[in-house]
């Protein structure tokens, strides 16, 4: 066995999600996919704190990890969407348990 599959067996599963969506601009593309696919001028506008540069990054990372699918359109100016892939969307109810858990802590004034 190699060392990365001796570093995977180990690894709790909480440590390897947690490793893929770690980060409030990860987790925050992937809600803002969950129900649509939105071009990266739409992201970029939901998200104003996120630099360009982070999100460009965080979602190509979403992207090689699978759970994020980007299409480029030949349209001159370019076009690209993103969307949640089959294994994003898999991520959609553990979003929704975040959400609902934000919103009864923002009702205890925590």
């Amino acid at each position: 066995m190699n060392e990365k599959s001796l570093e995977t067996v180990d690894k709790c599963p909480v440590e390897t999600a947690i490793e893929l969506i770690a980060g409030k601009w990860k987790i925050l593309i992937l809600w803002y996919l969950k129900t649509e696919t939105k071009r990266f001028n739409e992201l970029q506008k939901l998200m104003p704190r996120a630099t360009q540069k982070m999100l460009i990054q965080k979602l190509r990372e979403l992207e090689q990890d699978g759970l994020v699918l980007r299409v480029v359109f030949p349209v001159v100016p370019p076009k690209v969407e993103y969307s949640l892939t089959p294994y994003g969307q898999t991520l959609k109810p553990i979003l929704k348990q975040l959400y609902l858990w934000g919103e009864i802590h923002k009702q205890k004034g925590l």
